[in-house]
């Protein structure tokens, strides 16, 4: 597995994981509403954060965004998932970092799990105003 900064050749890829990822995931949350921030995600999201992809061989399977100590997005390719693709990543993150934030939907059972087996707790239940669902904040630290 190799994982190195995004290209600008790569954006498509990534929003396309991103848009596959987040139906996939998030079934409770009107389709529409990730249509509507693909091109968001496309042009603002992924180019102001450090992202970074891995990769199967030389195909992205997925990747991490990051704007500081937060985690703003971590997808995996859809076909790709259950390999151990973002636990690499979330441990490639906490080499570089000693904090890391991050929020999920709190219907995402799934990912919730998953961040919790990979040491995040669960600090707070907020709203996220966007979609009128319930998200936690959750924060991994450096022991």
């Amino acid at each position: 597995m190799k994982i190195e900064l995004h290209k600008q050749s790569d954006i498509d890829t990534l929003t396309d994981i991103w848009y596959k990822g987040s139906i996939q995931a998030h079934d409770f949350i009107d389709q529409e509403y990730w249509l509507s921030q693909k091109t968001e995600m496309r042009d603002k999201y992924i180019p102001m954060s450090d992202t970074y992809v891995i990769y199967n061989q030389a195909e992205i399977v997925g990747f991490v965004s990051m704007v500081e100590d937060y985690l703003a997005a971590l997808f995996i390719d859809t076909s790709y998932q259950k390999n151990g693709y973002g636990k690499e990543l979330i441990n490639f993150m906490k080499i570089q970092k000693s904090k890391i934030t991050l929020k999920v939907y709190k219907e995402n059972t799934s990912a919730t799990r998953f961040y919790e087996k990979n040491g995040f707790t669960i600090k707070e239940t907020l709203l996220d105003e966007n979609t009128n669902q319930e998200e936690y904040l959750m924060e991994w630290e450096e022991s």
